[in-house]
């Protein structure tokens, strides 16, 4: 049964401007766009965001956490990393009421649209290599542009698709976290998606259009997607296989780290990039003694540049974290169990615990007659493609950056969904080329960065005036390469970030200026 409720006179919002509003229970987001009003459940179906709190620009909504981006006028999904649409409510306007219905019960969200397998209808057969975000999200999509074939997804994980963003976040952090799987099997069967997993790839024929798994399954097809992303890079130091030192790449390594921190003395961690840094925040707040040992002087320098990676080294130094920086490991020591870990400056330190996390390396061996790269990429055109029939998206694809800044090659959850999007557009008959930005966020102890654009190299790091500093943890960098903003980052500053990311895809990249001002206009 519906009730209707009136939410809102006519001129209570003006063009671009969103709400949340209370209806006895129940919130509902209410959107002005082109004088017609819209209502939306109103959070992220990511993870929950108050979509109130981001943004409304060109006929689309951001989410201010992770920058999910769907269509003001139907809900329905543009940009990841959502994987669903925003449930909406029945509205209309009765004079100077907006009235919107609401129903006893309301989903969150609802999964797109979307067909099942009919060979009847399509006797094609597309085959995805790889089940991570890239191959998932391909798979998904497909089904949302109307492809009736077969679609069959290969993966040499043990477990059916997850979010892999959280394994060095929550499900790391909280020991009675649930497993972060993002569909259940009932979904797959339900629209046709085969997936194997355990099914590792041992050569891809692309002369014949085959691919042949390890267990010796043949598999023939009409379009292929490779998208095996990485595997974590090792030391290669005495000792590394020793019990209690593990990376932290798939669900089984967090599981194995999950088992260890239960009853972990101390660890050391193994480098200063993303998953490190948010593998020693984890550890922490689970109670475990943790040194950082790295190479680097500041963690995040190459990527953050060094204020804000100092921010973060004192952010982890405040909560106990102690860090060796400058320094490498130079091996493990223990029979059969680790007991410590000994730096190349002769440093021994306990622990029973070391993550890795030293960076990954594509996983392309398999490729004979597809050319990779030196560190394993794959070269694909603006539209994915590799070869005849054959597209490359997510970690593996290095493609030409649609601004003219050369090639990328990027290794971020969103982006690679973004690419498997774009990877099934393609694979239907579209010649889409990828024309959005990429975006990545960190969360350290909830200091949580986010970052928008590419900037592979930059001139300078301008920081706005009109925000604190990283000091403050609070602040806009802008990564200013020719004069011009490649990328930003900001921490505590959702709505900023959402406005550089809008103006970021809208062509030309900005100057610093313009940028500046537009933010400072956010609290004018």
């Amino acid at each position: 049964m519906n009730t209707e409720h009136i939410v809102a006179k006519v001129n209570d919002l003006v063009d671009g401007e969103m709400k949340e509003i209370q209806v006895d229970d129940v919130a509902v987001l209410l959107v002005r766009h082109k004088s017609r009003f819209y209502a939306y459940w109103p959070t992220c179906p990511h993870h929950g965001a108050p979509l109130a709190e981001g943004r409304c620009d060109e006929g689309h909504i951001r989410c201010p956490w992770h920058q999910a981006v769907f269509d003001t006028e139907t809900g329905a999904l543009r940009q990841p990393p959502a994987m669903d649409v925003l449930s909406h409510y029945e509205l209309r306007v009765d004079g100077d009421d907006v009235v919107v219905s609401v129903p006893d019960v309301m989903p969150e969200s609802c999964a797109p649209e979307m067909v099942s397998h009919d060979p009847d209808a399509d006797g094609r057969r597309f085959v995805i290599l790889g089940a991570g975000a890239a191959g998932l999200t391909a798979a998904e999509s497909l089904r949302q542009c109307g492809f009736k074939g077969a679609v069959t997804v290969v993966t040499r994980d043990k477990h059916f698709p997850y979010d892999r963003t959280e394994l060095s976040k929550r499900y790391l952090a909280k020991p009675d976290a649930k497993r972060p799987y993002i569909r259940s099997e009932a979904f797959y069967a339900q629209h046709g998606i085969d997936i194997r997993i355990n099914t590792p790839v041992a050569e891809v024929v692309a002369a014949d259009k085959r691919v042949v798994c390890a267990d010796g399954d043949d598999l023939g097809y009409d379009a292929l997607l490779l998208a095996t992303g990485s595997r974590a890079r090792t030391l290669g130091v005495d000792g590394e296989a020793l019990s209690g030192v593990t990376t932290l790449r798939t669900l089984d390594d967090c599981e194995r780290l999950r088992g260890l921190a239960g009853d972990a003395d101390g660890a050391v961690v193994v480098g200063a990039g993303f998953i490190a840094m948010e593998a020693a925040a984890a550890l922490i707040g689970r109670g475990v003694a943790v040194t950082v040992v790295a190479p680097e002087d500041v963690p995040f320098e190459r990527v953050f540049g060094e204020r804000i990676g100092r921010m973060y080294q004192k952010v982890h130094e405040d909560k106990g974290v102690a860090f060796r920086l400058g320094r490498t490991v130079e091996r493990f020591e223990g029979n059969d169990v680790l007991d410590a870990v000994v730096l190349d400056d002769g440093e021994r330190i306990e622990a029973n615990v070391a993550v890795v996390g030293v960076g990954v390396t594509p996983v392309t061996d398999y490729l004979t007659d597809i050319a990779t790269a030196d560190d394993g990429a794959v070269a694909v055109g603006a539209q994915l493609r590799a070869g005849d029939g054959v597209y490359a998206a997510g970690d593996i694809a290095r493609l030409p950056d649609w601004r003219g800044a050369g090639a990328m090659r990027i290794e971020h959850w969103r982006m690679a969904q973004q690419l498997g999007r774009l990877a099934a557009a393609n694979m239907t008959g579209a010649e889409a080329t990828y024309d959005d930005v990429p975006f990545f966020w960190t969360n350290q102890y909830m200091v949580i960065t986010q970052y928008v654009g590419h900037a592979g190299r930059w001139d300078e790091i301008v920081f706005d005036p009109a925000a604190p500093g990283p000091e403050q943890q609070d602040f806009v960098a802008y990564y200013v390469a020719d004069g011009r903003v490649r990328a930003a980052a900001g921490c505590g500053q959702d709505q900023a970030m959402c406005l550089i990311a809008e103006r970021l895809r809208a062509g030309e990249a900005p100057r610093v200026e313009d940028l500046q001002q537009a933010v400072a206009a956010l609290s004018g």
